[in-house]
């Protein structure tokens, strides 16, 4: 299967009650170099305070932050005191994922297949104050078409403090949205990560049968393309010594 990085981009209404979310992708794969990385062990560690605002704290830092963005990325305030604005999150998985192909197998069921995603991309999402961290994976999941549990991913802040880089693990239950204005519209000071749930070994018993089979297919071709790469890049190396030969044996 051949990744292609052109997202395609929604927009819909997003209420409260409502299982739609809706957001604005758009695909970077520049990755920025960083220092030294500390993981966040502990959830409840490094988190900003969780303060209810009033409607006018939220008007006063929304100004500040749209004054101080510089990619014309800027929040709405609403006057029901939901605020919407963008976040970038970065695609960081280093095992397969199972993707919906969008062809009907037999049965009418949809053809999945599993492939490693392109690492360091990074999406766009425009989304809501009232949407959690669990309604921003489900939306990068639908919007690169992954049909893998949400449960098995995580999403994690990266933010700098004294010049020394952290990253923590969000709870299901906090709003992106508002780290990202509590922290202002650099990225250098606050960006999200998409990463596997850390569970240390992998528990192959959280697979269902389809994934795992998918996943013996993505090795087999794996498997079959580094084979062809051998054969071919020894055939080369065989020709030439075939023409050197010949060369020697033209002159002597």
């Amino acid at each position: 299967m051949t990744w292609n990085s052109t997202m395609s981009s929604g927009y819909s209404s997003l209420e409260e009650d409502s299982e739609e979310y809706f957001f604005t992708a758009r695909t970077s794969f520049i990755k920025k170099p960083l220092g030294k990385v500390t993981e966040g062990k502990d959830v409840e560690k490094e988190r900003e305070l969780r303060t209810e605002l009033s409607w006018e704290e939220i008007g006063q830092k929304v100004e500040l932050y749209n004054a101080a963005t510089k990619d014309h990325l800027k929040m709405t305030l609403n006057p029901t005191g939901v605020y919407t604005g963008f976040i970038k999150v970065q695609m960081d998985l280093r095992r397969p994922v199972t993707v919906r192909g969008g062809q009907k197998a037999a049965g009418g069921c949809v053809e999945e297949e599993a492939f490693y995603l392109p690492r360091g991309v990074t999406n766009t999402l425009h989304i809501s104050s009232n949407n959690t961290v669990r309604q921003v994976i489900v939306a990068l999941l639908n919007k690169f078409t992954v049909a893998d549990n949400p449960a098995k991913y995580a999403l994690y802040k990266r933010y700098c403090r004294e010049e020394q880089v952290y990253v923590c693990k969000l709870a299901d239950g906090e709003q992106p949205l508002f780290l990202r204005l509590l922290a202002g519209p650099d990225t250098d000071t606050l960006s999200f990560v998409l990463r596997e749930q850390q569970t240390g070994e992998v528990v192959w018993d959280a697979f269902t049968i389809p994934e795992l089979r998918n996943f013996l297919r993505f090795l087999d071709k794996e498997e079959d393309e580094q084979r062809e790469a051998v054969i071919r890049r020894y055939e080369a190396y065989r020709q030439r010594l075939q023409e050197a030969l010949r060369e020697l044996g033209g002159t002597s």
